[in-house]
Order: structure tokens, then sequence, then C-alpha cells
């Protein structure tokens, strides 16, 4: 099978994915990718930099997540924390019920498929 059909998946559910990690507690970017590998990685694929943070600055950008720069313990650096904004909160229960509807009409098409067809 093609990967380009797979990819789109994932692609359209990474935001709400970010969105239900910083919802549950302020968090770091390596935090997020970290959490993704653990949980995520046998579907997803591993998560990288390149597509977190992208990810990360798009939601920032629309006022969905808020960030503050706080010092790094380790390093002696900084670190950029992420938490949710009501209107992120708001955005995020709305693509969470429109997930429920699309993937109960998806199944339904998948459950009606002919024999031959299913996995």
């Amino acid at each position: 099978m093609d990967g380009k059909y797979v990819q789109q998946f994932k692609k359209g559910s990474l935001e709400m994915i970010l969105l239900c990690l910083i919802a549950k507690k302020e968090t770091y970017g390596y935090e997020i990718i970290a959490a993704l590998n653990a949980h995520g990685a046998a579907v997803l694929g591993y998560a990288k930099e390149g597509t977190v943070y992208p990810i990360l600055y798009r939601l920032q950008q629309s006022g969905l997540i808020g960030c503050r720069i706080a010092p790094a313990a380790a390093n002696g650096g900084s670190r950029k924390y992420y938490s949710l904004t009501e209107k992120g909160r708001a955005a995020l229960q709305e693509l969470i019920a429109f997930w429920k509807q699309y993937s109960a009409c998806v199944n339904e098409f998948i459950g009606n498929c002919a024999p031959e067809v299913e996995a």
C-alpha cells in the first residue's frame, strides 16, 4: 500500500493529540515527543522535533496554546512550557466530538466491507 494515505491520517490527528497531551498538564516539547514515542510510536511512528515543533508553533499562533519560558534545571538554559488556553480547550472539545463522529462513521463503512477486503 502507498504510505502517503497512512501519512495523511497521521497528519490530520496530530494537532488533536498534542492538544490532548497539553490539556493533561503544562508540558514542554521534549516531554511531548517522549509521550508520543512511548504511547503512540507503534501506530503514529516515532515523533521528531521537525514534526512536533512546527505544530506547536501553529497551535500557539492560533491562540490554542500559550507558553512560558522557565529555567531548565538540567543544563542551566531555558525551557518553553506549553499550556492550553480557553480557546484551545474549546477547540479540543470540538475536535474530540468530531473525531468520535468521524471514527464511528468510518467504522460503519469498514464494518460493511466485503469479507474478502477486511484485514
